[in-house]
């Protein structure tokens, strides 16, 4: 019974993160980060052309349900995706996007 409980908490926890990267401004966020590493709030909201606002109510939700990491550098916050499995579901919904 343990090991099923287990399974259904890892499997409650996925799908949370699948909901929070649900979303196409998230997406966008994702494969900038993918692309680049690491980035500030501002170095995002000007890429993608949003409000500061926007930018970062979306990153608060990636880094909240555990997709992004982040880390103060003095007065901006950088931040990056959590592991590199996440990089390669940025590459699966690219390749969705080609068919």
């Amino acid at each position: 019974m343990t090991e099923l409980q287990l399974d259904i908490i890892k499997l409650e926890s996925a799908a949370s993160k699948l909901r929070a990267i649900a979303h196409p401004m998230r997406i966008a966020i994702l494969e900038l980060l993918n692309d680049n590493n690491k980035m500030s709030v501002t170095d995002i909201y000007k890429k993608l052309n949003i409000e500061q606002a926007s930018a970062s109510h979306h990153l608060n939700i990636l880094k909240n349900k555990g997709v992004l990491v982040s880390k103060r550098d003095g007065k901006k916050i950088h931040y990056s995706l959590k592991s590199n499995t996440l990089n390669e579901i940025v590459h699966c919904i690219n390749r969705c996007n080609e068919e």
